[in-house]
């Protein structure tokens, strides 16, 4: 008798899925489509600070002018890189949300071959790029942070790590600069991978005038035009401290208490991954052949473990994007470690990384489709609510500045007027400047007042005409207009616009 799959019907020139998935380009194309999925789904909940940057990017490309509002220049963008690449989509798009997507699809086209080909260098198999990146695609935080530089920054950090196992100074160097204008937080990063490098001091020059090459021009232009080198969010976090009780130490405590479920998926991959980091090191100080496999991918973990603990000392706010490089670099890690251990512990691992794939999607889902708000978020209303009130405050102001109840992006996003804070105010840094002086050390001091050289410090805070608050109670009867908002984070409230006494 012969067997069933033996009468089964041969499709002339059909091939095998392993070798349709073996062709260089079907795990780029699969990247695309599923990044692309996920932002079709995360674009309705992209948070306030999204929109600080998506804000940028629409005067810049609509404008030319580099600021928050349109009256006014700022230099509140943390990341220069973004605003940049998103301005130049959108000025050919026409629509800075759909630049957005843009630039996160090719984000993560770029990572993946970046994690293939350092996957294939260090003998990984052909599992661990995708598995890599789904993982980092369902991480609820990282979810949260579309729009943001977080994943623009995990490609170009990926990047730098083939670069420098292959032994490429100068285009690694190029990659740091690309870093620094990406976020400058990460050259942490990017010198803790240099670091760990094998006989790091090889072609150091060349690295550093690429890096320099790359990131000087911005630098320059930003402390000579914008009144400072670095942005001015460098002072302004710094100087807001802690929420409460919560600074960033303690604050995966603070989303485990409002947000449970993915809060305890975000930040497992940095439990997992230092338990993972202890195993790894007895292993590697014996001579196994597996653990020098993993030396990147542990350095990297490493170089997240060093940005968090940086973080801790300067007792930044708990804003949770500022935790994603941490937990990029120890899902990588783990990703790589899951794909290295052999047999039965390899099936172990996976069947650990498929369930967490699976919680994460049943996490984001189960709420409602489509989501209103990102899994983990502190804004005080949905994207959805503050564009629709951001419409209408064109009608009401008339050109009026308006003082904003302290989130600014997606009302500016969508009102196209002149909403003041911090972020879209250059008057009102300068408070914040001599504050942070006043707190630093001899060496603080001295670089703030290089970075400020050319800041003009004559510029006094805009004067509003109106007002933007929020109240729990009834708003006051003098109130212009009235809005209720809500969200997970803040519960319901009412938001009022007011004459400015």
């Amino acid at each position: 008798m012969r067997s069933a799959s033996a009468e089964l019907p041969k499709v002339p020139g059909a091939l095998p899925i392993a070798a349709v998935l073996a062709r260089p380009w079907v795990l780029p194309a699969g990247a695309a489509v599923a990044s692309a999925l996920v932002f079709v789904l995360v674009s309705g909940h992209l948070i306030d600070d999204t929109y600080i940057t998506l804000s940028y990017a629409k005067n810049l490309a609509f404008h030319g002018h580099w600021g928050l509002i349109e009256d006014g220049t700022a230099n509140t963008a943390t990341s220069p890189l973004n605003v940049l690449v998103l301005a130049l989509l959108t000025f050919i798009v026409r629509d800075a949300v759909f630049a957005a997507g843009i630039v996160f699809v090719a984000g993560q086209v770029l990572l993946v071959l970046g994690l293939r080909r350092i996957g294939a260098a260090t003998g990984l198999p052909g599992g661990f790029a995708p598995l890599a990146l789904g993982l980092l695609l369902v991480n609820p935080l990282l979810l949260s942070s579309v729009g943001l530089e977080v994943a623009l920054g995990a490609t170009a950090v990926v990047w730098l790590m083939v670069l420098l196992h292959e032994r490429r100074p100068a285009a690694a160097g190029a990659v740091i600069g690309l870093i620094a204008l990406i976020r400058i937080d990460l050259l942490l990063i990017a010198f803790v991978l240099f670091l760990a490098r094998r006989e790091f001091w090889v072609g150091i020059w060349r690295m550093t005038f690429a890096a320099l090459a790359v990131m000087l021009p911005w630098f320059v232009f930003s402390w000579l035009a914008l009144g400072s080198a670095v942005p001015d969010t460098l002072v302004i976090k710094i100087m807001q401290r802690s929420w409460g009780p919560f600074s960033f130490t303690n604050g995966p405590l603070l989303y485990w208490r409002n947000f449970p479920v993915a809060a305890t998926l975000s930040f497992l991959p940095l439990v997992i991954g230092g338990l993972a980091g202890l195993l790894w090191t007895f292993h590697y100080r014996r001579g196994a052949d597996r653990a020098k496999r993993l030396l990147p991918f542990a350095t990297l973990a490493i170089a997240g473990a060093a940005h968090y603990l940086a973080y801790c000392w300067l007792n930044v706010p708990p804003y949770h994007w500022y935790y994603a490089p941490s937990i990029v670099g120890a899902t990588i890690f783990l990703a790589a470690g899951a794909c290295a251990v052999p047999g039965r512990a390899r099936l172990g691992a996976g069947i650990l990384a498929g369930a967490f794939l699976l919680a994460s999607v049943v996490a984001y889902a189960t709420p409602e489709l489509p989501r209103r708000f990102a899994p983990i978020t502190s804004n005080h209303a949905a994207s959805d609510e503050y564009r629709k009130i951001g419409s209408q405050l064109a009608e009401l102001t008339k050109g009026r500045k308006v003082e904003s109840a302290g989130e600014v992006g997606a009302l500016a996003y969508a009102c196209d007027c002149d909403i003041v804070d911090q972020f879209s105010d250059r008057g009102s840094v300068d408070p914040a400047i001599v504050e942070t002086k006043n707190r630093s050390g001899d060496l603080g001091k001295a670089l703030l007042e290089a970075n400020f050289r050319f800041f003009d410090h004559s510029v006094p805070p805009a004067t509003p005409d109106l007002v933007l608050a929020t109240t729990r109670k009834a708003p006051p009867p003098n109130a212009l207009a009235t809005w209720t908002i809500s969200s997970p984070w803040m519960g319901t409230q009412q938001l009022y616009l007011l004459p400015a006494r």
